[in-house]
């Protein structure tokens, strides 16, 4: 007995592996599934389909139970991004109140592999009631959903890649490339510019680099590390060092840019000239040619030129047109700020 149980114990403890063969075969196989959905999806039904949504007043309200469900969000949220206004409705809770948020000018669509779901069924009813459009989306043929809805749609499965054809794989897959494939399709009816997409994901790195510009990200006025021509070097060093920009911006009496001088400027200042450096004024060692831009600009055209050869910078100076000072914007304030 003891014996037995040692033996169970170490296999175990066996080291699983996934055989690379195997692995590559069903990726094989699953291309194989798709493309059979890609040839069989009848276009003319998936046009009706997109024109509806399209033509909705109200809210695409989209539900599903399991994996169904899951599909059924992330579909929501891609229309929601994308400015079209959906919510995704649970089926349980919906039958136990929230389906007082529908409306008749609103469309319920239901994804379902079977069509037989129980809990889609006995929520059709209720949807009527409120005057909702129903569209069923399901993959096997002669369900009951596909005769309760107003609309169905149906998309073609050969097979789950579960070898047992049980465990929802392929058909998810499917539901998830059919949904935001619509998605995108309304999208371009809508016209919808990348301005318009950035608006709606202001927080994200997409949305910054097309909706913030240099004069919302740079510093301005009296966070200025400025100075003049005539200035000593060794005059300007709390300055260089605690305004956080790394360098000075050389002006005349006007603001307009003369030049800048940088942190690595000065240490090459001052192993090039050692004690000299106490008597050498900002003006004959700055960069006279700097890299500029102007506050107008998209930040993410800063970036990209703080970035571009010969050698990347830490920062560039704001001018206007008359080439006046008025800000300075940072990579460290490009990045703190998502960009």
């Amino acid at each position: 007995m003891g014996s037995l149980s040692y033996s169970l114990s170490s296999e175990e403890n066996q080291e699983q592996k996934i055989d690379p063969n195997k692995l590559k075969s069903l990726f094989k196989c699953q291309q194989k599934y798709l493309n059979n959905f890609f040839e069989k999806l009848d276009h003319n039904q998936t046009q009706k389909f997109a024109q509806t949504l399209l033509n909705t007043k109200g809210t695409i309200f989209i539900t599903g139970i399991g994996k169904s469900g899951f599909v059924s969000k992330n579909i929501s949220q891609t229309l929601v991004s994308l400015g079209i206004k959906s919510q995704f409705l649970s089926p349980v809770d919906a039958l136990h109140g929230d389906i007082g948020i529908l409306t008749e000018n609103d469309i319920l669509i239901m994804f379902s592999k079977s069509g037989n779901t129980e809990e889609l069924v006995k929520l059709v009813p209720c949807v009527k009631a409120k005057g909702a459009y129903l569209i069923s989306i399901t993959s096997v043929e002669g369900n009951v959903l596909m005769g309760m809805c107003d609309m169905n749609v149906h998309l073609p499965l050969e097979r789950e890649l579960c070898p047992f054809d049980l465990a929802p794989t392929t058909s998810t897959a499917i539901q998830m490339v059919f949904g935001c494939t619509v998605a995108i399709a309304m999208m371009d009816a809508k016209n919808l510019t990348k301005e318009g997409y950035a608006a709606n994901h202001p927080a994200g790195r997409i949305g910054k680099s097309l909706i913030f510009k240099v004069k919302d990200v740079m510093k301005k006025q009296n966070e200025l590390p400025v100075c003049k021509e005539g200035d000593l070097i060794m005059d300007q060093l709390v300055e260089l060092s605690s305004k956080g920009c790394g360098c000075l911006l050389v002006t005349d009496d006007d603001y307009h840019l003369i030049g800048t001088f940088t942190d690595g400027d000065l240490r090459r200042t001052l192993k090039a000239s050692k004690e000299g450096i106490f008597k050498l004024s900002v003006g004959e060692m700055c960069n006279r040619k700097p890299r500029t831009i102007t506050a107008d600009r998209m930040a993410v055209e800063a970036m990209a030129k703080m970035e571009a050869p010969p050698s990347p910078v830490q920062f560039l100076p704001v001018i206007n047109e008359q080439n006046v000072v008025i800000g300075i914007v940072t990579l460290h304030g490009l990045v703190s700020a998502g960009l």
